[in-house]
């Protein structure tokens, strides 16, 4: 279990020339200058290197629900991209029967070369498994590290409806004997999705999402694994066979660093925007 060092915000820095308001700012971009001031080296690195982080929502979402952890990295003074994909949040109006897997691949691949983006890191959540890997296939020359937050792990050839929730699974038949474009998600989250505090907030900006996402089957030739910075993040309280195998293998894969957050929703971003920031920040 990962613990925050969020807490720990008494600091003595005299002649420093740093204010307050500054400290409090960075200290809201993850705990890090509170790890930098324990003698933590990786993280203070990471808080004094410019990063560019690319950050990638799951189905039924966009990049708003990403909105609290640019926030703090941004505030650290890094460089975010919270996209959302064709179809879904504020490019719903773009939902139709075309927009499928290599739609949304494409909007990441096309983000990362039309913003000239280099040294990457690419965090991926849910669904975004999917996209993310896929991506990775084009620009992986330009990903040097990759965060999984309770992402898939797709293997060549496999589509998201082969492995989805059984709800979601029938999601997507009601949406394809309608003949409809878009798969509607729960009516009501759980505790293991999202905290009481943030579920009416959460439940006003899903949208549709794109049917034909879930019927394709991905191609990958293994670029995941080629990236050599890589962090799997599985969150237990939402229960999803694929993600504690994904969990499992990286486990077993000394290329990989796993944690666990038992006590957050899948919807982590919104849980604990501070511990997930930390922990994205630590593995960039």
């Amino acid at each position: 279990m990962v613990r925050s060092s969020l807490n720990n915000r008494n600091f003595v820095m005299a002649n420093s020339g740093i204010t307050r308001r500054r400290m409090l700012r960075s200290a809201a971009a993850g705990g890090l200058v509170a790890a930098a001031a324990s003698g933590t080296p990786g993280v203070a690195r990471a808080q004094s290197a410019r990063k560019t982080f690319v950050l990638v929502s799951g189905a039924f979402c966009g990049g708003w629900i990403w909105r609290r952890v640019t926030d703090r990295l941004e505030q650290g003074g890094h460089n975010v991209f919270a996209p959302s994909l064709t179809g879904l949040a504020d490019r719903s109006h773009l939902l139709s029967k075309d927009v499928n897997l290599d739609t949304h691949i494409a909007d990441i691949v096309n983000l990362i070369k039309w913003e000239s983006l280099d040294n990457v890191c690419l965090v991926a959540w849910s669904y975004a498994g999917f996209v993310g890997s896929g991506a990775l296939e084009s620009i992986g020359d330009r990903v040097s590290s990759i965060v999984w937050l309770d992402a898939y792990i797709p293997d060549d050839g496999q589509r998201v409806a082969d492995i989805a929730l059984e709800v979601v699974r029938k999601g997507i038949q009601v949406a394809v004997d309608k003949g409809e474009a878009g798969v509607r998600g729960s009516a009501r989250y759980p505790a293991a999705v999202v905290a009481e505090r943030d579920r009416a907030f959460a439940e006003s900006k899903v949208t549709p999402h794109p049917v034909g996402t879930y019927l394709q089957q991905i191609k990958v030739s293994g670029a995941l694994q080629r990236v050599a910075k890589k962090t799997y993040i599985r969150l237990p309280k939402f229960p999803q066979p694929p993600f504690d195998k994904a969990l499992a293998d990286c486990k077993s894969d000394k290329s990989w660093a796993t944690f666990e957050l038992p006590d957050v929703g899948h919807m982590a971003m919104l849980d604990a925007p501070d511990r997930v920031s930390e922990l994205i920040l630590q593995a960039a």
